[in-house]
């Protein structure tokens, strides 16, 4: 399935979201119908950030032939686009003062200036409280354009300053359907891919294409369900930490690499030289940057193991209450038959509770290990700690 205009500028890259595309489409064309600021919601994978970005390039595009423009945008080279997508754990009030001070500049060369934050669920109050004057009085020529999983993540102040726009969830065929299309992978492997990664388009791609991703996803669940004493819990969450650390050391040692000698190149010194002590403040920077984003990819990391665990225990409940549509876990049926089969169903819940409080103490930076061995102490015992 693809959008509306598959292989046409700029709406080429969203897929699934026609009628969010007729509404920007037409908001772009018509002055009268375009809110100074948006905010497209919608769950992890659906296509948010290329919606947003195609949004801007059809706003700053002077009409529908100017793909030179449209092009400019998506590639982030446009002078009158400023995107935002944080690599860190929040957005900073510096970078929010940025993308204030940015959004009162006129357009240079296009029909509007446009600022993009992809991660705008990431702004503390106090952040978000930065943008509100912006988004409330935005030069006239300025357009904002929001990014994050659900307006409830954002204060009623922001909400109360945009255009929301909700986008569709695909369903496991329709990703599967994609993924295959997009990497050749086998119909069996991006349908498994598409339905353990909950319709999440980015997380599916990996899992079809990654087999040693698809194996660590298999190897933790099944570990969970074999913990039966605190051994096994101590055990169990340490491995599920290293690997998620080993996870975001793979994904971010080769960039981090790279940046460095990028640095080292712009400024002429020669591998392995004496770095003398004007650069060494540069170097500390991108160090901190760097250490930022492996903190943020630990995170992802370990949420995403969490996301895993809250798929089984709910296809377990979903067992437990004679609903088997749906399942997402078809591989760990016979476990998860045997333990809906032993354990009542407010047992089942109370993990799921502790799952959900586990992710949200993971971003409050408690200490993974600690948090993980008191999920599965919950998952021993059916019971929470107090």
């Amino acid at each position: 399935m693809t959008s509306v205009a598959a292989s046409a500028l700029p709406w080429g890259e969203v897929w699934g979201q026609d009628a969010a595309v007729d509404t920007l489409r037409a908001a772009a064309a018509d002055p009268a119908a375009l809110a100074h600021a948006w905010l497209i919601t919608g769950p992890p994978g659906s296509g948010r950030a290329p919606l947003a970005h195609a949004f801007a390039a059809a706003l700053i595009a002077n009409g529908a032939d100017d793909e030179h423009t449209m092009r400019q945008v998506i590639a982030g080279t446009h002078p009158d686009i400023t995107a935002l997508r944080t690599e860190g754990v929040i957005i900073t009030i510096k970078q929010a003062r940025e993308l204030v001070e940015r959004s009162y500049f006129s357009p240079s060369i296009g029909r509007y200036r446009v600022v993009v934050v992809e991660d705008a669920d990431r702004m503390t109050e106090r952040t978000s409280n930065v943008l509100l004057k912006a988004l409330e009085e935005p030069p006239e020529r300025t357009v904002w354009i929001l990014c994050a999983p659900s307006d409830a993540d954002l204060l009623p102040t922001i909400r109360s300053r945009v255009r929301v726009l909700r986008l569709r969830e695909p369903d496991v065929a329709q990703v599967a359907a994609l993924i295959t299309a997009r990497t050749g992978v086998d119909d069996a492997v991006a349908e498994q891919a598409a339905r353990h990664a909950q319709r999440h388009i980015g997380m599916a791609q990996r899992l079809a294409t990654d087999e040693a991703s698809r194996v660590r996803r298999d190897e933790t669940l099944r570990a969970v369900l074999r913990v039966r004493g605190i051994a096994d819990v101590v055990e169990v969450a340490g491995q599920i930490v290293q690997a998620a650390t080993d996870d975001a050391k793979a994904l971010t040692a080769e960039r981090d690499e790279a940046e460095r000698s990028s640095l080292l190149r712009t400024v002429g010194i020669a591998d392995g030289a004496r770095i003398p002590p004007a650069v060494r403040s540069q170097l500390t920077a991108l160090e901190d940057e760097q250490r930022k984003r492996a903190t943020r990819s630990l995170r992802d990391g370990l949420d995403r193991v969490l996301t895993d665990l809250q798929s089984l225990f709910r296809d377990i409940v979903m067992l437990q209450f004679r609903e088997d549509a749906d399942i997402i876990n078809l591989e760990l049926m016979e476990d998860m038959r045997e333990l809906a089969a032993k354990w009542p169903a407010a047992r089942t819940l109370t993990v799921l509770d502790h799952i959900a409080s586990t992710r949200a103490a993971l971003e409050q930076n408690v200490q993974p290990t600690l948090a993980l061995e008191s999920l599965l102490v919950t998952v021993v015992s059916g019971r929470s700690p107090s």
